[in-house]
């Protein structure tokens, strides 16, 4: 079947009149996510973001519908209250921007419509903006100082937030020119929002914090067969709206299109990132943790390494919180 963006967004429309017909507590609904940009597709899938706005009760915050191999509905279910702050949205550092950029299309009693426009107000006030990148930072800064009191190996968990700090940094420095970056594309499009700030140089920096210079594509390729063998792995009990059986093609084929690339290195986050949630879920199985470990070993973000590409993270981290400040006061808001 021919995948095209009129397809996604029918598919978008067909199941928002379905589901609210059969389900009277919804309120509204927004499209959110990589449909609402000119190339939704990645390795040939996609998947359509959908959030469900509930007058009072929601059974489940998020499932996974599969439509075909390559597409999935991906719908996040809110309650009313979670908006009801609508001009405190300008600060949140994601659900702000979503709001600020997300497609209504179901809203009878035009609470979107009301809510969309008082986010929009003075969303681009320095002020706003400053504040929703500090708070990208705020966390990332957190997190480096539970890493750097570690006296013990990392493990997985170590490793999970370290990658968490990573993501949070560089979407500091995203946020004071648009949108959050999501995870399959996150390093194909950091480039540019770096040289938004004119500091391109962050983006060798990233793929430094991930070691990105001790591997090819053929190691990436290498690597991207064991990830498999240990999605394909997980045990029922531990499936997740995140690591969900119908999400597997949406992975894979747009990490293998990313090694395939003209940059194989932008396939490390969306790889090393799913992997260690995969990996943190698994039962201890020697051989699937191993190759995860001997994977981030060469990376250098694992065993005897690991404190330097944390001292790494903190000059980093210092390098984004300078941009900040700096932004700030170019902006007049300190």
């Amino acid at each position: 079947m021919r995948i095209t963006p009129e397809l996604l967004h029918k598919n978008a429309r067909d199941t928002v009149a379905q589901r609210t017909r059969s389900d009277r507590d919804i309120l509204a609904v927004y499209l959110h996510g990589s449909l609402l940009g000119d190339d939704p597709l990645l390795g040939g899938t996609a998947d359509i973001d959908l959030f469900f706005i509930h007058h009072e009760k929601v059974e489940k915050a998020r499932e996974i519908v599969r439509l075909t191999d390559e597409v999935h509905l991906d719908i996040t279910h809110h309650v009313r209250d979670d908006y009801r702050w609508a001009r405190a949205l300008r600060l949140h550092p994601w659900l702000g921007p979503t709001m600020f950029n997300c497609k209504i299309m179901y809203d009878p009693q035009h609470f979107l419509d009301f809510t969309q426009a008082s986010v929009r107000g003075q969303f681009d006030q320095p002020d706003n903006v400053i504040g929703r990148a500090r708070g990208q930072a705020e966390h990332a800064r957190q997190i480096w100082f539970t890493l750097h009191d570690l006296t013990t190996e990392p493990t997985e968990v170590e490793i999970n937030l370290y990658l968490r700090s990573i993501v949070y940094a560089a979407n500091a420095v995203v946020s004071l020119s648009g949108m959050p970056l999501t995870e399959r594309r996150f390093l194909v499009r950091f480039p540019a929002r770096a040289e938004a700030v004119r500091h391109p140089g962050l983006y060798q920096g990233l793929l430094g914090l991930l070691g990105a210079p001790n591997v090819d594509s053929e190691t990436l390729a290498g690597w991207l067969t064991q990830w498999q063998a240990a999605y394909q792995a997980i045990p029922k009990s531990a499936v997740t709206a995140r690591l969900h059986p119908d999400r597997f093609f949406y992975y894979q084929r747009g990490i293998n299109s990313l090694i395939n690339s003209h940059q194989p290195h932008n396939a490390l986050w969306p790889l090393l990132r799913n992997w260690t949630h995969v990996i943190q879920v698994l039962p201890q199985e020697a051989a699937l943790l191993e190759n995860w470990r001997e994977a981030f070993r060469r990376l250098g973000i694992y065993g005897a390494d690991f404190r330097e590409r944390v001292s790494a993270l903190d000059a980093y981290l210092d390098t984004v919180e300078e941009i900040l400040d700096d932004w700030a006061r170019a902006n007049g808001v300190e």
